[in-house]
């Protein structure tokens, strides 16, 4: 680039669950900002990772895993996605090995209609056998009809220079659209959120992370420690009962966890309340949802 040349633009990561969006977002900003489990559909909300330098600022965006709705929550979910297609100045459709394409998806139809420059991110090609991450991603630009592709290893950050690097040669020239200081557009206590929900997912089995919401209602901040009370959201008795756990054991485990990685991700000594609550089918209802930050 020139010398007083600025380029700046959106760059939404879009595709279905667990294909590893929120860890290819991870690696590109060089912050841990977005939810990694092995489950699907962890990502709920559109987070931005905003990563700046002298002469440019990519303001990626993490969105929710492309799915056929089945609660209000999931609607509310897909309604995200659909605003970061709509503000994309780069799209990445992120697939993996493993993913296969399904007649009829209307959200696909969208990212090829979307009017943007869309790159195919074939992702997990550590894991490839012979010639399968070849073959795959023909097969998906064949769908997609990509401007561009590209092999990454998100994990493992195999080619993320290369995708870096493609990402501003084509975004626009632009000043920047946020502080260059600033790391993401979510509030302190958003990640607070997202760390808990994230060990719920990891120690608990079946459904119950997926009927979990976690509510910070307490966030005081000194020069020594920082003082947190988070509520955790159940839908039914007996799942509160699972998340408490015998003795309350399985709660502890859970806020250990937590204030651990809090403490890292604060760099401050971290005190942390958890009280669990029943709120009825609250992903199926739209005063609920909005409440709590999805609408």
């Amino acid at each position: 680039m020139s010398k007083n040349q600025h380029k700046a633009g959106f760059v939404s990561i879009v595709g279905k669950p667990n294909v590893g969006k929120s860890t290819l977002m991870n690696a590109l900003v060089g912050e841990r900002l977005s939810i990694i489990t092995s489950k699907a559909q962890t990502t709920r909300h559109r987070i931005m990772g905003i990563l700046s330098g002298d002469d440019f600022q990519i303001v990626y965006s993490d969105t929710p895993g492309i799915l056929n709705p089945q609660y209000e929550l999931h609607n509310s979910m897909m309604r995200f996605v659909k605003s970061a297609l709509e503000d994309a100045d780069v799209l990445l459709f992120v697939t993996d090995l493993y993913e296969k394409y399904e007649e009829g998806d209307v959200l696909i139809d969208r990212i090829k209609k979307s009017g943007v420059p869309i790159i195919l991110i074939m992702n997990k090609i550590d894991q490839a056998k012979g010639s399968q991450a070849v073959d795959k991603m023909k097969y998906w630009a064949d769908i997609i009809e990509p401007e561009h592709q590209i092999m990454v290893s998100a994990l493992e950050k195999i080619n993320i220079e290369e995708l870096f690097s493609k990402l501003i040669e084509i975004l626009p020239e632009h000043p920047a659209y946020f502080p260059k200081d600033e790391l993401t557009d979510k509030p302190e206590k958003f990640f607070v959120e997202e760390i808990i929900r994230e060990k719920i997912f990891q120690n608990y089995k079946k459904e119950v992370p997926y009927s979990c919401e976690v509510v910070v209602t307490e966030f005081k901040e000194d020069d020594t420690i920082i003082r947190i009370r988070a509520e955790i959201y159940v839908e039914r008795k007996s799942q509160k009962g699972i998340i408490i756990g015998k003795g309350g054991e399985a709660i502890k485990k859970v806020g250990i966890e937590s204030r651990k990685d809090l403490e890292t991700f604060f760099n401050k000594q971290i005190h942390l309340e958890t009280f669990v609550k029943v709120e009825q089918d609250w992903r199926k209802k739209d005063l609920k949802l909005k409440r709590f930050g999805y609408q």
